[in-house]
């Protein structure tokens, strides 16, 4: 148990008095936090001995899916959307918990020619020098993006490059060479074969999509998905959001 040690004591404390006997917990998570959730889940495993099966969509879809009752211990979401499903009852309001956030990013094939985007300039050079241009077709990110163009005059300009993918293949698109270039949730593209990560687009364009969890109100396992949400949150979890891009305990 010397491993407790390092952790804040109210996650230590619920993990000790729940490792004695293994529980097996549902989650269900947005696409953005994917890279993070899975490797965080992972070290809970590791750690504690429970099972976590993790099953991700696009934020609206895991919303949809709440909504019509499925059931789950835990969720991970966009504020507003775990915000609103915390004021409809199916999330314990006392667990809302920050990740924390990241800004929207891109990304070209492996070898391919990686364009400068830390300027506003560049950033929209790099959108017209690109054939095509995938993005995730529903979620936050997708939204902000189309809208961004718009913003930047750009929406008549580039609209015939879009390709609107689904969360699943919004990044791999690019990797497979169907694509030329992927904006998205900088997050999402940490880890995927094939691409090359150009870098998180201008700050001064940029919007935040942030990672919050929190306990289904009808949680099997209340206790247990208050550890792993805790787990999530907690400051050691810096060592997996930070190299991810990810800045953690911010909205």
């Amino acid at each position: 148990m010397a491993w407790l040690i390092s952790l804040p004591l109210t996650v230590a404390a619920l993990l000790f008095a729940i490792t004695a006997q293994a529980a097996e917990l549902k989650v269900l998570s947005g696409n953005g936090a994917k890279p993070a959730v899975v490797e965080l889940t992972r070290r809970f495993e590791r750690e504690t001995g429970h099972k976590v099966t993790v099953e991700f969509a696009v934020n609206p879809e895991v919303r949809r899916r709440i909504e019509a009752g499925e059931a789950f211990d835990a969720a991970v979401l966009n504020p507003p959307i775990l915000d609103d499903l915390i004021g409809k009852g199916h999330i314990v309001r006392g667990t809302r918990s920050v990740i924390g956030r990241i800004g929207l990013g891109a990304a070209v094939r492996t070898g391919a020619a990686k364009p400068d985007i830390s300027t506003v300039d560049g950033f929209k050079q790099a959108l017209r020098s690109a054939g095509t241009i995938a993005y995730p077709g529903e979620g936050a990110s997708g939204i902000y993006f189309v809208s961004l163009l718009d913003r930047l005059g750009m929406a008549a300009e580039i609209k015939p490059k879009l390709r609107p993918m689904p969360a699943e293949t919004t990044v791999e698109v690019v990797a497979a060479g169907e694509v030329d270039m992927v904006v998205v949730v900088a997050s999402r593209m940490h880890g995927v074969p094939g691409i090359d990560i150009i870098g998180q687009i201008p700050r001064e364009l940029q919007t935040w999509i942030g990672f919050t969890a929190g306990v289904g109100s009808a949680a099997r396992q209340p206790d247990v998905a208050r550890a792993y949400v805790s787990y999530l949150t907690q400051p050691a979890a810096a060592d997996v959001l930070k190299p991810i891009g990810i800045e953690p305990g911010v909205e």
